[in-house]
């Protein structure tokens, strides 16, 4: 093993740090960076929140809810597990996936149409469109089909424009909703709800869940999976306190983790070093401005509910029904 010489890195440019990540690649044997935040497939963990989080979206699914809330701190991987939920969406349920949030009502409906494959309406009228999109749902009703709207950064939505979203559960037939709505978003759309104005939105919701950070234990398991999936013959280049130095600056973020991992193999490679520890953390941490949390205890289990159990028991069936198909 190499020994930690050297000096701590200096802040680089991306080009720089392009090229460094390159090199650490080959440094600690692997085939891909593990820690780039832009998502990938390969790179997919699930915590125990994040299982629970997509059973209860299927379970809601299922079950026709007309309003469903998910919410998450920033980088909890809230769209990784929309991506996850769309991909397993049955044929039978088409899935219009909005992130553009910041819209006026004509430019809504614009990206509603288009992701729904509606013809457009011509001049804009709301009563045109709404009577053409009721139609339209009607009839995937009637062949036995779901239309399911998810609404990314869901907190960014104008209370004008979120009253106008629950005047659309108003389609629906006496047996069923003809639309199903998820609103996503970070823990400011549970205050942005809360508003008396919305008073008769917050009424309608059938369902909410909220992602919690990665424990220590998922923390760990989290980054030496990466390591793994990246190349590493064995995935055991931060030391166990190292790991628990991340989290206690991650708060079992996944997304500040990775940032912060990524940034202590740089400096480990710097320093010709094939191990990470603490200190690196410690300083790494330091570069990105990052605080250092208070111990942060394991949260016991919960006491599941009767409908818990029941989410527990789709997603073990569904999990099961996947690996028997791949």
């Amino acid at each position: 093993m190499a020994a930690a010489t050297g000096s701590r890195p200096h802040r680089s440019s991306p080009a720089s740090l392009w090229i460094r990540g390159q090199m650490y690649n080959a440094f600690f044997g692997f085939d891909a960076e593990p820690f780039r935040v832009n998502p990938d497939p390969r790179f997919l963990y699930f915590s125990e929140s994040h299982r629970e989080a997509l059973a209860t979206l299927v379970y809601a699914l299922h079950q026709r809810k007309g309003f469903i809330v998910l919410t998450g701190e920033v980088g909890t991987g809230k769209t990784t597990l929309l991506n996850a939920l769309l991909q397993k969406l049955d044929p039978g349920v088409q899935g219009a996936y909005l992130f553009n949030t910041k819209l006026s009502l004509e430019d809504f409906f614009s990206y509603l149409f288009d992701e729904l494959e509606i013809e457009p309406v011509e001049p804009f009228r709301k009563s045109a469109v709404l009577h053409r999109l009721n139609h339209y749902l009607i009839e995937r009703l009637r062949k036995g089909q779901q239309t399911l709207l998810v609404i990314d950064e869901a907190q960014n939505l104008s209370d004008e424009l979120l009253e106008e979203i629950r005047m659309l559960s108003n389609l629906e037939t006496p047996q069923s909703k003809l639309l199903q709505i998820m609103l996503v978003g970070q823990p400011e759309l549970d205050e942005k709800l809360a508003q008396p104005n919305l008073r008769q939105l917050r009424q309608r919701i059938e369902l909410r869940h909220t992602i919690s950070p990665l424990s220590l234990r998922e923390t760990m398991e989290y980054v030496r999976e990466r390591l793994l999936i990246a190349g590493h013959d064995n995935g055991e280049i931060f030391t166990t306190s190292a790991l628990r130095t991340v989290y206690r600056y991650a708060a079992g973020i996944p997304r500040v983790v990775n940032v912060l991992c990524d940034n202590a193999l740089l400096s480990a490679y710097v320093r010709k070093s094939l191990r990470v520890s603490a200190r690196m953390i410690d300083e790494t941490a330091k570069d990105l401005d990052l605080l250092r949390e208070e111990v942060l205890p394991e949260q016991p289990a919960a006491t599941p509910s009767a409908r818990d159990g029941w989410i527990r028991r789709l997603w073990s069936g569904r999990r099961a029904q996947d690996e028997l198909g791949a």
